[in-house]
């Protein structure tokens, strides 16, 4: 072994062992207790008793003093899910959150399915779209056994704690008048925020079965998807969304998810693409999709659902989340032109699903600078990411030769990438409060593709020796719907 390969040895261990580490620090330190309530109100002060006239003497006449009230104390912002009382949520916000999730899950299922699904060869349509299926099932048990404790519990800076296992200590007091809410959104319940981050964990890994799509095992794949959840999706959310993060408190911004959700998706499909190599006959036989019409309107229903991906991130219903649907609006339009005007001049015809792909590249784009940036940015952004993603599904696709089957890495990879370092541009304090710099941002990013990718190489090395990745030959050429799932599409 060369001392570069045992270097490289080395680094990747370290990071594992760091890993392991903090999840058995945590559950050594882990120990039950009731839940934060909410300090209380500073009570008035007791008035003084009333003076009385000396005897033998007339009684005084004493104007009362004007009432002095205490000024309002304003009550300290939470640093851990709180127990706090009814009155405090605000029903408003707590609608939009309601209405956020189903639109985010919407995304999945069925929208990703059927986008997805409509670019694949017909006698691999139904395990593409299980894909999506069985991943929101699968992570919307491992979202409420470990992966929401481990990234929005408070823990370390690199990993979560262990307080939300099984989702302990999440409380509703319906006679007591009592819940708890996250320390990240206050004004909503914790089963609400709970339910909304987990759509989030469920579209990312969902993501990534693009790349790999037609050629995985089926067993590989939730293997997989089980593992990179909790080692990879969750500390890369603790990092940059949980307020005690190490990202987030070097101030490396993302809204609603170009860093956690794209970048990571995308740079873990192309790794998988590359370690579980090449569809059989890719770059000399044609691959076309089988049915666009389903990809439009899984692309229609992405659309649709971002909105409660980006405005939903306010966690509130009010002016910003105004703000980050005007802008996914607009960079959604300006991503689907400038994808398609780019294919039109270099290709003669403007296709359809070039049209789809570049809304989507300019959906992900804004999305970690939704909430931070104005139209002039959004449109920016979206022309752009339409132009660089288009460039990145195509050329570089080309140049470097790997298959990744439905563009996971040239769209949300690079489509994450450049709406990550443009919030560093564009972000403004008037909007988020906040603001940060492109060579911030741009540490942000370097740190999420090296994490991604050691951690999924890692990952996908483990369930090979466990169960193999990938299909027989003869399984690829008949069709993964039959041979996985025993069913074909007429």
């Amino acid at each position: 072994m060369t001392m570069r390969s045992t270097s490289v040895t080395m680094t990747l261990a370290s990071l594992v062992l760091g890993l392991l580490l903090n999840l058995s620090v945590n559950i050594a330190s882990a120990q039950p207790a009731p839940p934060e309530t909410a300090p209380p109100a500073a009570s008035s002060p007791a008035p003084a008793p009333e003076a009385l006239p000396l005897a033998g003497t007339a009684p005084m006449i004493v104007e009362p003093a004007a009432a002095s009230e205490p000024a309002p104390v304003a009550a300290a912002p939470l640093s851990k899910p709180t127990l706090v009382d009814a009155s405090q949520i605000n029903s408003g916000d707590t609608a939009w959150l309601l209405t956020s999730t189903a639109l985010v899950l919407f995304m999945t299922i069925p929208g990703l399915a059927l986008f997805y699904g409509g670019m694949v060869r017909k006698k691999n349509v139904l395990t593409t779209m299980a894909h999506s299926f069985a991943v929101t099932c699968l992570v919307t048990i491992i979202w409420v056994v470990i992966g929401y404790s481990l990234a929005f519990t408070p823990g370390s800076p690199y990993i979560g704690g262990l307080d939300r296992v099984l989702l302990n200590g999440m409380e509703f007091l319906k006679e007591g008048g009592k819940l708890t809410v996250s320390e990240i959104a206050p004004t909503i319940p914790e089963s609400v925020f709970v339910m909304f981050q987990m759509t989030f964990a469920i579209i990312t890994p969902a993501l990534i079965t693009g790349a790999f799509a037609e050629r995985m095992k089926f067993s590989a794949l939730l293997m997989f998807i089980s593992l990179w959840s909790i080692f990879v999706y969750a500390p890369v959310a603790h990092w940059v969304w949980e307020p005690s993060g190490w990202l987030a408190a070097r101030g490396v911004l993302d809204f609603a998810g170009g860093t956690v959700v794209h970048i990571n998706a995308g740079v873990s499909g192309l790794v998988a693409a590359l370690i579980i190599g090449p569809r059989l006959g890719f770059g000399k036989e044609a691959m076309p999709p089988h049915n666009l019409v389903l990809t439009v309107i899984g692309a229609s229903m992405l659309w649709v659902g971002w909105f409660g991906f980006n405005a939903g991130s306010a966690v509130a219903a009010d002016g910003r989340a105004g703000m980050a649907m005007l802008v996914t609006q607009l960079a959604t339009a300006v991503g689907a032109l400038s994808w398609m005007f780019i294919e039109w001049a270099r290709r003669g015809k403007p296709s359809v699903l070039g049209l789809v792909s570049g809304a989507v590249s300019g959906m992900v784009a804004i999305t970690p600078a939704s909430g931070f940036v104005d139209v002039t940015g959004a449109l920016v952004i979206g022309a752009v990411a339409g132009i660089a993603c288009y460039l990145g599904a195509t050329t570089l696709k080309s140049i470097m030769g790997y298959d990744d089957t439905l563009d996971v890495f040239g769209v949300h990879a690079i489509g994450g990438i450049v709406g990550a370092l443009l919030t560093g541009v564009f972000a403004m304090k008037s909007i988020g409060g906040m603001e940060s710099s492109f060579g911030n941002q741009a540490f942000g990013v370097i740190v999420t593709v090296v994490f991604s990718a050691v951690m999924t190489a890692i990952i996908l090395g483990i369930v090979n020796a466990l169960v193999g990745l990938r299909v027989s030959e003869e399984a690829e050429r008949e069709g993964l719907d039959l041979e996985q799932h025993g069913e074909h599409v007429l």
